[in-house]
């Protein structure tokens, strides 16, 4: 059975759809929060290898500290990179005898085992079927070849474009996003993937128009992201995600990608783009994962670690701090508006003084 999210949160993020110009006006301009205010998301790093200008999927290593896994979405072949903490490439992947179409999100799961989704699909049924990859997250940080499994992909309704696959930590479940500017759905793989037969993902609820998503590392939480907003869910087996509210979300280029931090206490944002930075977000309150919160007698106001799992400070409860100055937050976007309807005041005083 599908279940639909609430209808507020569509009204919210079709409201963000149209303002999205403005806001990126508001960026330009330098219209954001007063100094004393901008705590909160940070850039972590920028991705500096040439090689990916195009970088749509992030995943934190479980083996590695520090240290994510990212690749282009197409054109650049069967790759994926390890990036440290300072944005350098310290192993490249290759996947042998793959040849990825449209390669748009990587997520690791409880086997230790990362998945490529090769979902892309800009015509919305242009491929009768899709592809995921799986192959062991390597002991070794260093340039090596490497086989992988592929995965037979297709909808219960059909085919469509898709940017975001989650694994699921704990189950091992693999779910996929659809993107839509009308709105997608969450689709759930079968509980065993078959590497013979075509695995068919079923629809779970409605979600909005997602270019990626990250499960928690204990899987109580799902994140979501598109290019203008961020929200976090609380995961629930068999029904349709939990709304807790929306993650503060720097303004980027072409946000695309996504993931926890390997502690589970912060989340990462990445963007399309030569030189593109990461940014990282600390989570507080409901948002952060339920390990965190029994494990932090006042997680709402706890500091946040230290190394490179760090975030900025904690905001209110329920919801991230504000940003910084290249954050698009509610009170940069209230100072443009009350700029924009003070000269629009003046504009009419103006020609009533002149009529």
């Amino acid at each position: 059975m599908v279940r639909t999210l609430a209808a507020d949160s569509w009204r919210r993020r079709t409201l963000r759809a149209g303002v999205a110009p403005l806001l990126a006006v508001a960026v330009t301009l330098g219209v954001t929060a007063p100094p004393a205010m901008a705590a909160g998301p940070h850039q972590e790093f920028t991705i500096s290898d040439p090689r990916i200008t195009e970088s749509s999927g992030l995943a934190a290593s479980a083996a590695h500290p520090g240290v994510f896994w990212t690749h282009n979405d197409s054109d650049d072949g069967p790759y994926v990179y390890a990036v440290d903490a300072t944005g350098h490439t310290v192993a490249t992947v290759t996947l042998r005898g793959v040849k990825p179409r449209d390669a748009e999100a990587i997520s690791l799961g409880p086997d230790g085992q990362l998945y490529l989704a090769d979902i892309g699909d800009n015509l919305d049924g242009t491929w009768p079927e899709v592809w995921i990859y799986r192959f062991a997250e390597p002991k070794d940080l260093r340039d090596q070849t490497v086989d992988a499994v592929r995965y037979r992909v297709r909808y219960e309704d059909g085919s469509r474009n898709a940017e975001a696959l989650m694994v699921h930590p704990v189950t091992g479940r693999l779910y996929i996003a659809s993107k839509r500017e009308s709105g997608g759905n969450l689709y759930q793989g079968p509980q065993t993937l078959s590497t013979t037969a075509v695995n068919t993902f079923r629809k779970v609820s409605a979600v909005p128009w997602v270019t990626d998503g990250a499960f928690s590392p204990d899987g109580t939480r799902l994140l979501l992201r598109g290019y203008f907003w961020a929200t976090m869910y609380r995961w629930q087996d068999g029904g349709a995600p939990q709304e807790l509210g929306d993650v503060s979300l720097p303004f980027q280029r072409q946000g695309e990608s996504a993931t926890f931090a390997a502690d589970g206490r912060s989340v990462l944002f990445g963007s399309e783009g030569k030189d593109s930075p990461v940014w990282r977000v600390q989570l507080s309150g409901e948002q952060l994962p339920d390990t965190v919160r029994l494990a932090t007698p006042t997680a709402s106001a706890s500091p946040a670690p230290s190394g490179a799992s760090s975030g900025a400070s904690p905001g209110g409860a329920g919801q991230a701090a504000g940003g910084t100055s290249d954050t698009v937050s509610g009170r940069g976007l209230l100072v443009l508006f009350l700029v924009v309807g003070a000269l629009a005041a003046a504009s009419w005083r103006k020609k009533r003084h002149g009529s």
